[in-house]
Formats: structure tokens, C-alpha cells, sequence
């Protein structure tokens, strides 16, 4: 039996079939990381940046704090004033989800209870936001991530 000799049609094989599978697996990466970007926060960012300082002065000025909690199907939603009083707001938009994609991004519909928002959601274990706005009795807005971290 003859030794088979190892030519440069060979090295040039391994070579290109190596960088082959690089490119291909990038490709497949970036072609995945743009399908579940979810787009821009805002249209104009020069714009959001200018009325940035005055909207955060007046979210600070309502001395509001926030938490959030997930146990037995229900999330909970904490807004407290300065004193740790509940504060029930005048209009609540929230989204839940991933904080990694949108793909499992709902809507609860929150209720106040008296001393808190309680929406029924089932959630798996994992790291989820709320990305919640509220706005005050007197038109100002409160805008904000909230981290809810789910334990099974």
C-alpha cells in the first residue's frame, strides 16, 4: 500500500473548509442578531436628548419609587411616594419581557389594589423586565426598567 502524500490541494482544503465554517457561523450569528433587534427607542435621538434633563427633573420631583415582585402567578407592582405610601397613578402602560428579546413581551393588564398594581402573568425563571409608564394625577410622566428576577 502506498503512502498518500499530504499536497497543497490538501492544505488549501483544510484552509478553506476552516474559514468555511468561520464566516458561515458568523453570518448565521448576525443574521439572528439583526432578526430579534428590536428597533429604535426613539426617532430622533438629538431631539430625546434635549427634553432628557427636563423630563428627568420632573420624574425625580414626584419622589416616586418602584419594585417589582413575581410569586404564585401574579406580579406585583410597587409605586410608593417619599413617605412609602402606595400611589395609585392616573394612567399605567406596562410591557413585560425578557430583558434579552421582545418575542415574550405581554401586556398584564395591571389593577390597583390599594397598596399596589397585581396583573396574573406566568412567567419561567429568568431575568424579566417591566418597562413601565405612569403618569401622575398632574400630567407628569414616570417612565421606567424595572428588574424582576423569577425563581421557580
Amino acid at each position: 500500500m502506498s503512502e498518500r502524500k499530504f499536497t497543497g490541494k490538501h492544505a488549501a482544503a483544510i484552509f478553506i473548509g476552516a474559514f468555511g465554517v468561520i464566516i458561515g457561523v458568523n453570518i448565521l450569528l448576525a443574521v439572528s442578531a439583526i432578526k430579534t433587534f428590536p428597533g429604535l427607542e426613539v426617532k430622533n435621538s438629538y431631539v430625546a436628548s434635549q427634553e432628557f434633563n427636563t423630563r428627568l427633573h420632573a420624574q425625580e420631583s414626584l419622589g416616586w419609587s418602584v419594585r417589582a415582585d413575581a410569586l404564585g402567578g401574579l406580579v406585583t407592582l410597587s409605586i410608593t411616594d417619599q413617605a412609602g405610601q402606595p400611589v395609585e397613578v392616573a394612567e399605567l402602560k406596562a410591557v413585560l419581557g425578557r430583558a434579552t428579546h421582545v418575542k415574550e413581551d405581554i401586556e398584564p393588564a395591571f389593577t390597583f389594589d390599594g397598596t399596589a398594581y397585581v396583573a396574573k402573568a406566568e412567567l419561567g425563571d429568568g431575568n424579566w423586565n417591566i418597562r413601565m409608564v405612569a403618569r401622575a394625577e398632574d400630567g407628569t410622566e414616570f417612565t421606567q426598567r424595572v428588574v424582576l428576577h423569577v425563581k421557580g
